[in-house]
């Protein structure tokens, strides 16, 4: 029998009427959430290419795998990941590449219980003390809007709830699918402004240091944390969600977070919000 998941809303955010409901999903049905894009917007995707294929090996489970693995198949191949395709993350890899970026940030292309994450770090713990002018990235937790800008609430309105939504170790996990289309969207693969090795802060869309998808040109700012809303495709059913901020593009609204824990320098992620990514379902 496949291993069921509660799926938990934000904590303590009801849905729109107030209220909040328990469900369950399996492995199964969760695999589908990151896989039902039609094979021809796949294709055209940035990066994380052929994921289908890596679904399961024949015969064989990952169910209940916690771990994350580089992905590095397609564009990503030149990437500073790129021999490491498949390999566990570390956090240490991170550390080392993001000493030598302008701004202290790192990330990488993976793949967390069969479907596409983005992995970021951000050397939030030396950064946070200095001046923003300097350029240094760092985390920031701000107010969210919905697609039409309405103000939704605080990232620590959830973090005060559970605390394990703050970064790990300097380190976020992203679920890789945009909100626009479910194209897969990569980390500084493409040459343009928005993937400079440049930071601002504010979350705004100038300045570098973005996920960037290739498909429609949606940037999303992986330094910025925020409380935001989409809704489960297959029922319709609104949800809160703490995820990083939509910078520009067509994409309605950010990208939610996979919370994460260190095992020793291993990166695991954690099932418990596997709600918050049924938008692409």
């Amino acid at each position: 029998m496949a291993r069921e998941y509660d799926l938990k809303p934000a904590p303590a955010v009801g849905g729109a009427d107030g209220t909040s409901t328990t469900a369950t999903v399996n492995r199964r049905q969760f695999l589908r959430y990151g896989f039902n894009t039609a094979t021809g917007v796949l294709a055209a995707s940035l990066g994380v290419l052929g994921f289908a294929s890596i679904l399961l090996p024949p015969g064989g489970s990952t169910e209940g795998q916690l771990g994350v693995l580089f992905w590095a198949k397609g564009r990503e191949d030149s990437a500073w990941y790129g021999s490491k395709h498949e390999e566990p993350m570390l956090k240490q890899d991170f550390v080392d590449e993001a000493a030598k970026s302008n701004t202290g940030t790192a990330g990488a292309s993976g793949i967390w219980n069969g479907v596409p994450v983005i992995v970021t770090y951000v050397d939030h713990a030396k950064n946070a003390g200095t001046p923003e002018s300097n350029g240094k990235a760092r985390f920031q937790f701000t107010e969210g809007v919905d697609e039409t800008g309405k103000t939704i609430g605080h990232f620590e309105d959830l973090s005060d709830v559970d605390p394990r939504l703050f970064p790990s170790e300097n380190l976020v996990m992203i679920f890789g699918r945009c909100t626009h289309l479910c194209c897969i969207p990569g980390w500084q693969l493409v040459s343009n402004s928005f993937t400079d090795d440049t930071w601002t802060p504010g979350g705004g869309d100038d300045g570098g240091t973005k996920l960037f998808c290739i498909c429609h040109s949606s940037r999303f700012d992986p330094t910025v944390l925020e409380m935001n809303t989409n809704r489960n495709r297959s029922n319709g059913a609104t949800f809160n969600y703490a995820g990083i901020r939509k910078a520009g593009g067509p994409a309605p609204v950010g990208l939610p977070i996979i919370p994460i824990q260190l095992n020793g320098d291993s990166i695991e992620g954690l099932a418990d919000y596997i709600d918050w990514y049924t938008y692409c379902d």
